[in-house]
């Protein structure tokens, strides 16, 4: 049956495909590396809320892609990059949920009929969590066929 779980096993299986991802992960907000065992980077799956019709299902999903920021202990002598990688960790998150964005626009994922409607809305962030990563949060709605009938 296409639905709630259908759709978070596809996505993990075409996530576990993009080299760049060490850890893929599901769950609340809080859930996000409470293992202190993620090796990073993670890609991590929220589902906001799902909208069903009579044919489809419509779900609101933010992808959220982190990895660790290091802070170098030397003194700071590029004031553009200052002392961490923070530019390179936002880089290459970016560059993983743009491949996911991609891959549910055309690529596999429509192929079994989980179809991305509308366009995603991309919001970095950085500091966040005690461990300071940074990264990028998309926020997408999915279609899924609505498999139930009433009958």
């Amino acid at each position: 049956m296409i639905g709630y779980q259908y759709l978070l096993d596809q996505l993990r299986a075409e996530i576990a495909t993009i080299p760049m991802v060490n850890t893929i992960t599901q769950g609340a907000l809080d859930d996000i590396d409470n293992y202190k065992q993620s090796i990073f980077p993670v890609v991590h799956l929220i589902v906001n809320s799902v909208s069903p019709s009579s044919n489809t299902l419509e779900f609101n999903i933010s992808i959220v892609a982190m990895d660790v920021v290091d802070i170098s202990k030397d003194e700071t002598t590029d004031k553009f990059y200052g002392n961490d990688n923070e530019i390179y960790v936002l880089n290459t998150t970016l560059a993983i949920l743009v491949r996911i964005i991609d891959v549910l626009r055309r690529g596999s994922l429509s192929d079994k009929n989980i179809e991305l409607t509308g366009t995603a809305a991309l919001e970095p962030f950085t500091e966040r969590f005690e461990n300071y990563l940074a990264g990028w949060t998309a926020t997408v709605s999915i279609l899924v066929p609505n498999e139930m009938s009433i009958c």
